[in-house]
């Protein structure tokens, strides 16, 4: 497979180093914008230099106050004070922990604990959790993301207080060198590989993780964020992957909003997760549906098709109208974190925008493979990276078996539990992701199932539910589906499988 560069590769040894290069290489450019709150008219925008002048003045902030090695859990929605601390952390050589604002406060304060934090920054949003927090978690150094809030301590005012240490000659910033192969993060996850696991990962995990998707992915000068930000995929293409390219990136004020500042923001590329696309999706297909287009729209992609094989494209014109609900000037959505359905993808590419889907786990921080703008494999989750060293473990006679991998983007282990750590490894030191999948002859990576989940017929028959479940969600009305083994009600000895549907 002949691999097409699209950008050169940058790496970044440290955060540290990325954000002053960006300030440096995209000075005069906006880096972040977004409303102060979702019916403000104003945007604020945030520029290159400006981002490294905040963060500069935090991080000052923060070895003042004794954070370098401290584990500090921030917990909120996407906001400009957020990515602050996230810089801040690394920057600083603190230790960050991201979680879910949408836990409960029991869960959180059992996981501040579990992760030793000392010090907790948290959004308005979630003010009410404080006192559950405060109580079992034991933590008192609280600081608020926003400006308002009913706590002394908010982001604006340690920045503020940084400030003013630099400007009287604290220079504790440019002195402070942290190692970017040391702990930095620790991710909590209850996907894919256990419930209350804490991943952790290093700042070279995710830096070179993301420098070798880069050059193959057409990303464009502007996008919306609106993945949540405790997630790794989330948060390290946001923060760090888009601003080592110098994208503008407009922080959403929530799914409720998006519509609306699609049209207005007019992204150019926008990464998301399967179910965001598939409600874009519905819509879609529901509003041709009303007008009595569902058949125009299909047979105008099959003739555009067509076109596109003798080298004319004209999508962007055939489908402008489809094309404005996301602004106009979309190409790209790169995808992950779920299956998704070919049949869901191969619309999209028909009127005009790509889906690059792609394949991770926290544990990896978090990118495994990804399809490449100008060659994507169809049903696959595309091509390692070349940091990875990927393979099939114990591979079956349709060479299908457990994918496992080996890199520097590899995690560290988990926080506090030598027992998963260990039986998360191969003997030869390889991460077992507990998928199951397999290589075409172009080196493409396809996913076929979960160990976890696997169904062996009293045939000895193996049936991964995941591909099913791809299958029928492509279905009009099927919101989410469940396959799993049932027993027959009939008194027949043999298994079948169930489908449970969520219309």
């Amino acid at each position: 497979m002949k691999k097409t560069i699209l950008r050169e590769k940058i790496e970044f040894k440290s955060a540290k180093d990325l954000i002053e290069r960006a300030a440096e290489m995209y000075k005069g450019s906006c880096v972040y914008s977004f409303r102060k709150t979702p019916k403000d008219k104003d945007i604020v925008k945030i520029k290159y230099e400006q981002l490294r002048e905040d963060v500069v003045s935090l991080s000052t902030e923060f070895l003042a106050r004794g954070y370098k090695g401290k584990h500090i859990t921030v917990v909120g929605k996407l906001t400009y004070s957020w990515i602050l601390v996230y810089w801040a952390s690394l920057v600083t050589g603190a230790v960050l922990v991201p979680l879910d604002p949408e836990w409960t406060a029991e869960d959180l304060a059992d996981t501040i604990s579990k992760s030793d934090s000392y010090t907790l920054f948290i959004g308005k949003e979630i003010l009410s959790k404080i006192d559950v927090i405060k109580e079992k978690a034991g933590i008192e150094d609280i600081t608020v993301l926003d400006e308002e809030g009913t706590i002394a301590n908010n982001l604006y005012s340690l920045t503020a207080s940084g400030k003013k240490r630099v400007e009287n000659g604290d220079m504790s910033y440019y002195d402070n060198d942290p190692d970017p192969d040391v702990l930095s993060m620790i991710v909590f996850t209850s996907g894919t590989t256990g419930k209350g696991k804490g991943v952790m990962l290093t700042q070279t995990a995710v830096l070179s993780d993301l420098a070798d998707v880069i050059p193959y992915v057409a990303f464009r000068e502007k996008t919306i964020a609106l993945l949540p930000a405790h997630h790794t995929y989330g948060s390290s293409v946001t923060i760090l992957g888009q601003t080592s390219i110098g994208s503008e990136i407009y922080l959403s004020s929530g799914i409720k909003y998006i519509q609306k500042e699609l049209k207005e923001q007019k992204p150019g590329h926008i990464v998301l997760v399967p179910l965001f696309l598939e409600t874009f999706y519905r819509k879609i297909i529901a509003n041709i549906k009303d007008q009595g287009k569902e058949k125009l729209v299909y047979n105008t992609i099959k003739m555009s098709n067509a076109l596109r094989k003798i080298g004319i494209d004209r999508r962007r014109i055939l489908f402008k109208a489809i094309l404005d609900a996301f602004g106009g000037n979309t190409t790209m959505v790169i995808s992950g974190g779920a299956p998704i359905s070919q049949e869901m993808m191969d619309f999209f590419d028909g009127i005009g925008i790509s889906v690059l889907n792609g394949y991770g786990i926290t544990e990896c921080a978090p990118i495994i493979s990804v399809n490449h703008t100008k060659f994507a494999v169809k049903g696959s989750v595309g091509f390692p990276l070349s940091i990875c060293d990927v393979i099939i473990k114990d591979p079956n006679e349709d060479n299908e078996g457990e994918i496992c991998v080996k890199g520097p983007n590899v995690m560290l282990g988990y926080y506090k539990d030598e027992e998963s750590t260990k039986n998360a490894f191969t003997e030869d030191g390889y991460f077992r992701t507990g998928d199951i999948g397999k290589f075409d002859k172009n080196g493409a990576l396809f996913i076929t199932g979960r160990i976890k989940n696997l169904i062996i017929l009293s045939n000895g028959k193996n049936v991964y539910p995941e591909e099913i479940e791809t299958e029928l969600a492509s279905v009009p009305g099927v919101l989410d589906i469940v396959v799993y083994e049932g027993q027959s009600k009939r008194g027949i000895e043999f298994n079948q499988i169930v489908a449970e549907i969520f219309p």
